[in-house]
């Protein structure tokens, strides 16, 4: 689950250990959010749509990955 997310921080070179920091959270729970056994939160969904700015919040968290990744617009 949410293989783009996966795809966009492997991209800008961020590690869960990383992300789990910007999301201020550990890295058992960041896995279980990838993975989907436990879901995001809003204002976790915030900081990741903040963090990785230059993906469209739709493929960043479908359910299924996407080869071709809409841009964000303004």
């Amino acid at each position: 689950m949410y293989d783009n997310l996966r795809i966009a921080l492997r991209q800008k070179g961020i590690s869960v250990k990383q992300y789990a920091e910007v999301l201020g959270t550990g890295e058992k729970t960041v896995q279980n959010k990838l993975t989907g056994r436990t879901d995001f939160t809003y204002p976790e969904f915030k900081k990741t749509c903040a963090l990785l700015f230059e993906y469209n919040a739709d493929y960043l968290f479908a359910e299924k990955a996407s080869y071709n990744p809409p841009k964000q617009t303004a």
